[in-house]
């Protein structure tokens, strides 16, 4: 375990012409450097996942907001780039894996990064389960011999529920040995898929749009109001999230200060506006907006209507990649945070977490736990399908949550001094919001508390449709509260232990 700055206000980067070395912020190198700049790009478009997220959420946006949903992709799209662009400021000046961890703890103090930190930790690793879960609305889709339980494949019925717990942990087994593999194979793995995933996406926008049977203004002249609409853009919210996966995989990433901001804001970008033209392909095609499939069944409705079982499922097979993918991701994302806490001494267990095999330069206890503590999360389908909106809605608003614990303090820093200058090797300056710095920082802000809310909001309609589950309707502020209360007590426990004689 390497040590860090014994005050409680993290220490400034090092030299910045050494721009791949560690010793200046207290680390050795210890994961291996291998990836280049399309591996760290993979890194956070794997994280969003067009095709699963999309494909996952896309019949509860449009239950909500109808056609109208659409407009809610571009919305958020915008307001996530205003974080990605103050995020790819961080990424050029503090090159560190457990991104948002260190970097909220170097703009404010050790203290409050440590709750940024836990917060996103806890939120990766049931957006891990999520992500394995959208198998169930790909793959008895594909082939009916997928579904092992019972006949009804909908991810909220009991059938398709536990279902979906079973085709998710055997997933997450997969992923978890692919983790303990050199990260060279984990990134032959995920760049593979993604390039497979932006091919699968871009054609089957091209092929919905030649059998597009509509307009686009069916998105102005139809949906649900500007309440349904809020809800609308928790597909969107979901979809757009983990970009700062590539700030994680920093310390494995050649150049990292000069690659890691340009690919935090190209996955984004790419991934906003592929999974906004998808949305509004399946709008156009999908043959018929009012018979109730779309809310229900979703795109893999519009696929196999227009564009028959044997092209439909090929596309699907495809989609099914992209979970596999997107859980891998996701979960060496959560790996990364887990290490860079843990060599602060800064979790249970840090000792074990903290190791990373010279063999392999991957750290497997944290691998191991994710795809353990994400499959025990999984099993909950089995007892209540209901609860997974609630889950899932959850883990996103610990995620919006964190990244405003950066964009908060980053704020604040900027009134008092300037960020520090940051330059590559050669001397170049790099990434910089120059003089739009603090209205775009503002703006984030605003952005991600108003997210936050939105998701948290308890609306029964969302959360208690059936109604006598007020702890579903409630059930994102009192996870935080839980998680905020379990974190402070281990915090007490370890202070009394250190002062203990």
């Amino acid at each position: 375990m390497t040590a860090t700055a014994p005050s409680d206000v993290r220490s400034e980067p090092p030299d910045s012409k050494d721009s791949e070395g560690l010793a200046g912020f207290g680390y050795r190198q210890e994961l291996h450097r291998s990836l280049g700049r399309y591996a760290s790009f993979a890194a956070g478009f794997s994280f969003i996942s067009v095709l699963t997220t999309v494909f996952q959420f896309f019949a509860f946006g449009y239950s909500f907001g109808g056609p109208r949903f659409f407009w809610t992709w571009p919305a958020v799209l915008i307001g996530q780039l205003l974080v990605a662009a103050c995020f790819a400021e961080l990424a050029a000046r503090y090159p560190i894996s457990g991104a948002v961890y260190q970097w909220s703890s170097r703009l404010s103090n050790a203290v409050f990064g440590w709750y940024a930190g836990w917060i996103m930790v806890l939120g990766q690793i049931v957006v891990v389960a999520a992500a394995a879960l959208a198998l169930q609305v790909v793959l008895p889709a594909v082939w009916s011999g997928f579904q092992f339980i019972g006949t009804d494949t909908s991810p909220v019925s009991s059938d398709g529920a536990a279902n979906a717990a079973v085709l998710g942990i055997a997933l997450l087994v997969l992923t978890t040995v692919v983790n303990l593999l050199d990260n060279r194979v984990m990134s032959l793995v995920n760049r593979a898929g993604v390039t497979a995933e932006i091919i699968g996406a871009v054609l089957i926008i091209v092929l919905l749009f030649t059998h597009a049977d509509r307009a686009p203004s069916v998105t102005v002249h139809t949906g649900g109001g500007g309440t349904a609409l809020l809800v609308g853009s928790f597909a969107a919210a979901y979809v757009m999230i983990g970009f700062d996966s590539a700030g994680e995989m920093s310390e494995e990433t050649h150049n990292p200060q000069r690659v890691a901001p340009r690919t935090i804001l190209s996955a984004l970008t790419a991934a906003g506006v592929l999974a906004s033209l998808l949305v509004l392909a399946a709008l156009l095609a999908a043959p018929s907006l009012t018979d109730g499939r779309l809310g229900t069944e979703g795109l893999s409705y519009v696929l196999t209507s227009r564009l028959g079982d044997g092209l439909g499922r090929v596309l699907l097979c495809d989609v099914a990649l992209a979970v596999a993918v997107a859980t891998l991701a996701i979960q060496t994302s959560a790996t990364r945070m887990i290490f860079s806490m843990a060599r602060d001494n800064a979790l249970p267990f840090s000792g074990r977490l903290a190791r990373v095999s010279p063999r392999t330069g991957q750290p497997p206890a944290p691998a191991i736990a994710v795809g353990v503590l994400a499959a025990a999360l999984l099993l909950l389908s089995f007892a209540s399908p209901d609860a997974w909106l609630a889950i899932g809605t959850t883990c996103i608003v610990m995620l919006y949550l964190a990244y405003a614990m950066v964009t908060g303090p980053q704020l604040v820093r900027r009134f008092r001094a300037p960020l520090p200058p940051a330059t590559d090797d050669s001397g170049n300056p790099l990434f910089s919001l120059g003089r739009w710095a603090i209205p775009v920082n503002a703006l984030a802000l605003l952005y991600g508390l108003t997210m936050t809310v939105n998701l948290a909001w308890p609306r029964a309609a969302v959360y208690d449709p059936s109604g006598g589950h007020w702890y579903f309707q409630w059930f994102s502020p009192l996870f935080l509260l839980v998680t905020l209360a379990v974190g402070f007590l281990w915090r007490a426990a370890r202070a009394r232990r250190v002062d203990a004689p």
